[in-house]
């Protein structure tokens, strides 16, 4: 018999009223904000209003780097939440809402899989409650008040040459990279070169993400730059009087999403920011809320632990005042595999005879990258657990390798069936995360916010990325030193890279030595609060493929969604 799609999964979900959910997790009655029946806002009110209540263990999902075959982390997030009820303790889940270009892409929906999902699944990976489409309508009111700033004069002297900010769209369209505006006639603005990006690559994004407060929230998008003058001289969204608009727009978008798992645990659905050019994490207000509904809150970071995770300690925490009790990295044998550097893996290709064979010399050999990331952890002073994500047809002996790599950092180490089994599945792994999360922990920043930004720079590349060193092009050094200049040198760093290599190079797996970053140029994200320098091709406007995801999915007779995966 066939295995399910997840979507026929999703359809066979029981689900409770989200009324339940929030009661039984200590949301006040009053606090929670339905949205139909598949989720609720819950409001601000709620972060002093649950002070009170036991503060939960603070656990991050992260991974290994990222291969074409998936390493199912969410999946993972989300049976390890459900898991804990069956070891009697009870969790809560955040996670980020996915954007709709990817979904329609070739990565589809982001909700789990399995017997592992948030549900109502097409709720989830489509419209949700309209955040997406209001940090959307805030960036660009944002962009069409610089141009019309432009064309009423332009009292801030704001250099056409050096405008930075672009639009956003929530959807994959490569034609839309760069593009000319103002063209037609003197009444149709001032002819000049931009662009678009996703929007989960936008600033606004970032900065929902990272805010802690409504209030916070607009003084960041006040600090946000829009491009700069002949001078050098940073011009802000509040100088061109947009900040507040946008706040306005953005203020039911900052309430965080409350929805369930197929099991009925409560999940925090809340913001998507890019994880290569921004944090790659949900939202601080969710994980303030969510450490007090339940004994552990499980919140994940994007792509492998040098990307999402490094970023939850240096960023995240530092700004929410947040520290983790323990750390998941999710693991696979084929993943380990195709980090020896042995395959060809092709997305949406079968997999390769040889990857499926037994041989734990080859996992021990891509295991290199499971050890990278097991230290990134550690340096961080956190106790971290491996999550072996079993799949059909792995071999014993090559899942005791991957515990062998984990007992060499003295880490726990647990096999996991969630995607097949659900919460029951994950039981093993939610017996090793509470040991785990039970640990004195000893939480540090990779870096002082006093540090340089040079400094900043080379404790990621070096500590977490294993490099040599670091090499600036003159614009590069040019940047940074202006915004020394500008005082933006007391926030952290994210640094643009590949998700695909622990290094800056995509095509090398493992983890590589022997290498030094290259930091191309610098940007400055003032508002979300970080600066990005950029090592390599960063695309921030996604292109369909061939064979999208948008060819399949439809809606039948009834009325349904179909094949959304």
């Amino acid at each position: 018999m066939a295995f399910p799609s997840d979507l026929e999964i999703a359809k066979g979900a029981t689900l409770k009223p989200l009324t339940d959910i929030a009661a039984a997790s200590g949301i006040p009655d009053d606090c929670l904000e339905p949205y139909g029946r598949g989720a609720a806002k819950i409001r601000l009110d709620a972060v002093a209003a649950m002070q009170e209540r036991p503060a939960a263990k603070y656990v991050v999902v992260s991974a290994i780097t990222p291969t074409p075959l998936g390493e199912g982390k969410t999946t993972t997030t989300v049976g390890l939440g459900q898991a804990f009820q069956h070891i009697g303790s009870s969790a809560t889940i955040a996670i980020r809402q996915p954007s709709m270009g990817p979904t329609f892409g070739i990565k589809g929906g982001a909700a789990g899989g399995g017997y592992s999902q948030v549900v109502p699944m097409e709720l989830f990976n489509l419209h949700l409650t309209g955040d997406m489409h209001a940090v959307t309508a805030a960036h660009n009111l944002c962009s069409a008040m610089v141009d019309a700033h432009l064309f009423h004069g332009n009292e801030t002297g704001l250099d056409i040459n050096y405008i930075t900010w672009r639009r956003v769209l929530d959807v994959n369209d490569r034609a839309l990279r760069r593009v000319v505006v103002g063209l037609g006639g003197p009444l149709d603005g001032v002819p000049r070169e931009t662009g678009f990006d996703i929007t989960a690559a936008s600033e606004v994004m970032a900065a929902l993400a990272l805010c802690t407060s409504l209030q916070d929230l607009r003084r960041r998008l006040g600090r946000i730059v829009v491009g700069y003058t002949r001078q050098g001289a940073p011009i802000t969204a509040e100088n061109i009087g947009a900040a507040g608009s946008m706040a306005a727009i953005l203020i039911d978008a900052i309430k965080p999403n409350l929805m369930q798992t197929l099991e009925n645990t409560p999940a925090l659905v809340h913001t998507g920011p890019f994880g290569n050019i921004a944090t790659g994490n949900s939202s601080i207000v969710a994980d303030q809320i969510g450490t007090r509904m339940s004994e552990f809150l499980l919140t994940e970071s994007g792509f492998g632990a040098d990307m999402g995770a490094e970023r939850f300690f240096n960023i995240k925490c530092r700004y929410s005042g947040l520290s983790p009790d323990a750390a998941v990295l999710v693991a696979t044998v084929r993943g380990l595999k195709a980090h020896s550097g042995n395959h060809h893996i092709v997305a949406g290709k079968p997999l390769p005879e040889t990857l499926l064979n037994e041989n734990p010399d080859e996992v021990h050999q891509g295991g290199a990258n499971l050890r990278k990331q097991l230290e990134n952890m550690q340096i961080h002073g956190v106790s971290p657990v491996v999550a072996i994500n079993v799949f059909p047809g792995d071999h014993a002996r090559d899942i005791e390798a991957i515990k062998e790599i984990a007992a060499e950092y003295g880490a726990r180490a647990a096999v996991s069936t969630h995607f097949s089994d659900g919460g029951k599945g994950a039981a093993e792994l939610a017996e090793a995360v509470r040991e785990a999360a039970d640990e004195p922990s000893d939480f540090q920043f990779l870096y002082p916010s006093e540090a340089s930004l040079k400094e900043k720079i080379h404790a990621v590349a070096t500590r977490v990325y294993g490099a040599d060193g670091v090499e600036y092009t003159a614009v590069a050094d040019r940047q940074l030193a202006s915004f020394t200049a500008a005082g933006f040198d007391d926030l952290p760093v994210c640094i643009a890279k590949t998700h695909l290599s622990i290094s800056s190079d995509p095509t090398r797996k493992g983890a590589p030595t022997g290498w030094s970053l290259p930091v191309r140029e610098v940007r400055a994200s003032v508002g979300a609060g970080f600066i990005y320098p950029i090592c390599g091709e960063m695309r921030t406007m996604p292109g369909l493929g061939t064979n999208p995801a948008a060819k399949k999915i439809d809606i039948d007779a009834n009325g349904e969604i179909i094949n959304l995966s």
